[in-house]
């Protein structure tokens, strides 16, 4: 069961293409949390902190992910479900939310001078 179903081990990288993602959102979410105490407040560092517990929960979701696919395709072949879309999402929505964070952020420093 530990070997590759395919020579190309294309879930293998994408899952290994999900946890960079994962890791990167991670690593932003802690530095948002020690940077934006000092810009909006104590309370934002929730915001960093929230992040943080986010990125952890699509990095768990990915093992998931990959561990069922994994095993589904010693067990049956190629024959997998296709995702339904809700990861890229919750991706998505989070990239999105950060970059708005970015954007206040910018602004309130550029507003300071």
């Amino acid at each position: 069961m530990n070997t590759p179903f395919d020579p190309g081990l294309q879930p293998e990288r994408t899952a290994l293409a999900w946890r960079r993602t994962g890791l990167a959102l991670l690593t932003g979410s802690l530095v948002a949390a020690r940077i934006l105490p000092e810009l909006f407040g104590p309370s934002s560092a929730l915001l960093g902190v929230a992040g943080a517990a986010a990125a952890a929960a699509l990095l768990a979701a990915v093992h998931r992910r990959y561990r069922s696919h994994h095993r589904t395709l010693h067990q049956h072949g190629d024959r997998v479900a296709l995702a339904d879309g809700r990861l890229i999402a919750a991706v998505a929505l989070f990239a999105f939310s950060a970059a708005v964070i970015c954007v206040a952020a910018v602004v309130i420093l550029r507003l300071a001078r």
